[in-house]
């Protein structure tokens, strides 16, 4: 056997809940926590313990042992207790990149209440890795990074030292833990027992690592110390002799690595190959009602909140830190890898869905509040009290078909802009409110006149980042637009969209003249897997819509048109049905296709109720575009993989843990094309897509899998053991009625020269709106802050960079800007216009702590390849 240096590191991993609660988990958490302190604090010979790089473990511990935070404190401080970087231990494929930078900047400012956080992007459980990480670790500081899964030697070594690098340049050395981090658990004191565990584990380990030193994490899922470590060591030292045995913390091994850097291999891309150790690359399709939530809360506070927030606070009003942080981490406590996963019990998916809720509602009635503020305090000019706000939370202008609600106590209302020129508008709907609903203050007076609720439809050019208000008059008539008369289909300066007898829809896009046949056609199939992996079944069963039967109905209005397409799939309700070719159940399906007047996008709303189980649902979207590639958007830039594994042909004969199914992930958009057109698709919390067809020339959109355990063994594309557990989980059958909303973007050249991404962004950016009446329920005292009728905060050009945050600095009186540049080759020079006079303008770190540099005010300099830059403005 090989000499080598071998590193024991206590640890534990702390998955907060999984198939277990999170109260279950504490409970332990307690017991484990008193050991760990107890020997730290006593035990000279004992020199420190890692807390599984999360800090959110010790919000749960002080939440019920608040008593023992400055023992903790002075333990961190000793560099005993090893902590941070992270506030929960992330998933990367899922989750988008402000939500995995956030999950840094919170857990970093956690652990410097208590000393250093440890200096390692570690994630030793985390299902795949981003691309994207390097770039991320570099921008709070980090040098290392160390995990699991992923990994092969076709990504370019078979070594697990390396360094890896992000399109722009950015690098971490990395170290890989090939056989997981919990090789070294529970070690046992029989010497027969303990020299089997090693001799399979060594040579494995020696023959990977360049440096010699082999890691043996010594801890396991909520594991508690081992007291007889030191024993343990005695008698591995006995067996192995011609080995080093020692205690060492994880950045000794780095330090050892980095004195060898240029032998090590360099590597680039994300890691999410299932050879060796298992990395679920279809869990993104897993409980997709959860995923939905997740999506709609990250850019409800990234692309509305933070804004509309920053956007106050330049107007004089307060930015609550305290209230945003706390609907972050109420989302993070969902993002590691097992919750947003969705590999759960059905009782801890209930708590998952239940934190999604309370941030929404957080996050709701802080845009609500946020929006009241501006539009109540707005400069007195003579104009009625009632007012309508129309907000945009883009950097540059837009003009949008607005779907909105008026309530006024009036049979007839008429709109006008700040200038007094009348707006028309449409009518959509109207109803009879109580005005106790509105406030209730009016019927304790006795005061029972009705109020009426319009639902309208205008369309306006919004100012970038700001907002316009409209003045609306009770009692006023004003320019009302009728119904159009409007034809079987739906037409724009952009798209004509006709819909075929079986529902699916033919679309020529005038621009390009391109012709798009029979899309949205659906296909079910078998899903024999588990909540990490989709499986079909060995006797497969494939349905498709295109033989089907659809009702259709038209609605014309003036700034948009609809189809509305009904239909009804049949099913096999079970896998025993399937395989004998019954079918006995049926999914009623509704598409509302929109094509708003001005827009290049065609949004699609499909509304289905499930019935069967054990199944896969899917949307076939037909492209002209036979292509061996596809480009998707991940976090802070695109990435652009093979529409086939070619691993595929001998997964197999090679051993490997998974079927490598060319099965990606996306965050908001994906791309086929051709360098001269393509087709683009927009999702709202679908992140799962394959492209398939003979000719690799069709998206095919993973709606929603149900399946009813949580691990299952020998799954046709996972052969072996069950990951996880063998658990009912009847939840994640998907019941019930569910909704799903994309959308399609035609565009000419390729998608940056179309500035796809930021198409992508504004879909998920709606224009908000407030309406401002005389009555509220909930009284607000006026401020000394007069606001403008009109506002822009800044502004830039639609092409080159997109906007990723825009918010308040933690601790400073200044507004944080992040941009990044979506292109995968080419660099980019970049402006934004601050519509404000500056008193400083500086580059920052994602961490907000270090100055990169100082510009001239508004100019950001160039942009490598997905590369980001933050900016801090003093104004």
């Amino acid at each position: 056997m090989t000499v080598s240096r071998v590193h024991l590191t206590p640890h534990m991993h702390w998955d907060r809940e999984w198939y277990f609660t999170t109260e279950a988990s504490r409970i332990l958490l307690v017991n484990n926590m008193a050991e760990i302190l107890d020997r730290l604090e006593n035990d000279p010979n004992y020199p420190f313990y890692v807390m599984d790089g999360q800090t959110a473990i010790l919000e749960d511990y002080f939440a019920v042992c608040p008593n023992n935070r400055p023992r903790v404190k002075a333990l961190v401080k000793a560099g005993k207790l090893i902590i941070g970087p992270w506030y929960t231990q992330t998933d990367t494929m899922v989750v988008c990149g402000e939500s995995i930078l956030r999950n840094l900047l919170y857990g970093m400012r956690d652990c410097r209440e208590f000393g250093e956080p440890m200096k390692i992007g570690y994630l030793p459980d985390s299902f795949s890795m981003s691309s994207q990480l390097p770039h991320i670790f570099n921008g709070f500081g980090l040098q290392h990074a160390m995990f699991w899964r992923g990994c092969s030697e076709r990504h370019g070594t078979d070594k697990t030292e390396f360094r890896w690098q992000s399109n722009d340049g950015s690098e971490v050395t990395a170290q890989v833990l090939p056989l997981g981090y919990a090789i070294g658990k529970y070690l046992p004191e029989d010497e027969d027992a303990l020299r089997e565990r090693l001799d399979k584990y060594l040579p494995v380990l020696e023959a990977a690592s360049l440096t010699g030193d082999i890691l043996l994490p010594n801890g396991h899922d909520q594991m508690p110390l081992q007291q007889n470590i030191f024993t343990i060591m005695e008698m591995l030292r006995r067996i192995y002799p011609q080995c080093s045995f020692q205690l060492s913390r994880f950045e000794d091994i780095f330090q050892r690595i980095d004195a060898i850097r240029p032998q090590l291999a360099l590597l680039r891309g994300e890691f999410n190959d299932g050879k060796y150790m298992r990395v679920h690359r279809t869990i993104s399709s897993t409980r997709m009602d959860i995923k939905q939530a997740n999506a709609a809360i990250e850019n409800k506070i990234v692309n509305v909140l933070e804004p509309l927030c920053s956007i106050a606070w330049r107007l004089g009003f307060d930015y609550h830190h305290g209230l945003i942080e706390k609907m972050w981490k109420e989302i993070m406590k969902n993002h590691a890898h097992d919750s947003i996963g969705c590999c759960c019990s059905d009782k801890v998916h209930q708590e998952i869905m239940s934190r999604f809720i309370l941030a929404d509602d957080m996050a709701e009635n802080l845009i609500q509040f946020t929006l009241r503020k501006i539009i109540d305090n707005l400069q007195p000019d003579g104009h009625t009290a009632d007012r309508l706000g129309l907000f945009n939370f883009s950097l540059h202008p837009r003009q949008e078909t607005i779907n909105t609600t008026l309530r006024v106590r009036a049979s007839s209302f008429s709109l006008t802009d700040d200038q007094g020129h009348p707006v028309p508008y449409f009518i959509r709907g109207t109803r009879e409110i109580d005005p106790g609903l509105v406030d209730r203050q009016i019927v304790h007076y006795g005061n029972y006149d009705p109020f009426m609720e319009y639902d309208i439809q205008l369309c306006a050019t919004l100012p970038a980042m700001g907002y316009v208000t409209l003045n609306v008059t009770p009692h006023q008539p004003g320019i009302l637009l009728p119904a159009p008369k409007g034809e079987d289909a739906l037409e724009n300066d952009y798209y004509r969209v006709t819909v075929n007898p079986n529902g699916t829809l033919d679309i020529l896009d005038k621009q390009t003249f391109r012709r798009y046949q029979q899309v949205l056609e659906l296909e079910n199939g078998s899903d024999d897997g588990d909540e990490y992996d989709y499986s079909p079944a060995r006797e497969e069963w494939r349905l498709t819509s295109g033989a089907l039967k659809a009702d259709v109905s038209y609605q014309h209005q003036p700034w948009q048109s609809t189809a509305v397409i009904s239909l009804k799939m049949p099913l096999p309700r079970t896998l025993e049905d399937r395989a004998m070719r019954i079918l006995n159940s049926e999914i009623p399906v509704t598409v509302n296709v929109t094509l708003p007047k001005n827009s290049r996008r065609i949004e699609i709303e499909l509304a289905l109720e499930n019935h069967a189980e054990d199944h896969r649902l899917r949307v076939l979207i037909p492209t002209p575009f036979a292509s061996k590639t596809v480009v998707a958007d991940n976090q802070f830039g695109c990435i652009t993989r093979p529409v086939d594994d070619t691993a595929m042909k001998n997964w197999e004969a090679e051993g490997w843990k998974e079927a490598p199914v060319p099965v990606w992930q996306l965050m908001n958009f994906a791309a086929l094309q051709d360098g001269h057109q393509g087709l683009a698709l927009f999702t709202e919390g679908l992140r799962e897509f394959e492209v398939v067809g003979e000719k690799r020339d069709t998206f095919a959109l993973t709606l929603f899998r149900a399946v009813g355990v949580l691990g299952k063994e020998n799954l046709l594309l996972r052969p072996g053991r069950p990951s996880g557990i063998k658990m009912p989980t009847p939840d994640s059958q998907m019941p019930g009625k569910q909704l799903y909303r994309f959308a399609l973007f035609g565009f000419s050249g390729d998608h940056i020269q179309a500035s796809v991404m930021q198409h992508a962004r504004d879909y998920l950016t709606p224009v908000r709106t407030f309406n401002k009446i005389p009555y509220d329920a909930m009284k607000l005292n006026l401020t000394d802050n007069k606001t403008p009728s009109r506002f822009s905060l800044m502004q830039k050009c639609i092409s080159g960079s997109v906007l990723s945050a825009l918010k308040k600095a933690e601790d400073d009186e200044a507004l944080i800007v992040r941009v990044y540049n979506p292109s995968e080759t080419q660099s980019l020079q970049d402006s934004l216009q601050v519509n404000a006079t500056l008193s400083g303008w500086q580059e920052v770190s994602m961490d907000e702590t270090r100055v990169n540099t100082e510009n001239s005010g508004g100019q950001m300099g160039e942009f490598k390849p997905c590369q980001s830059k933050s900016f801090r403005i003093r104004f």
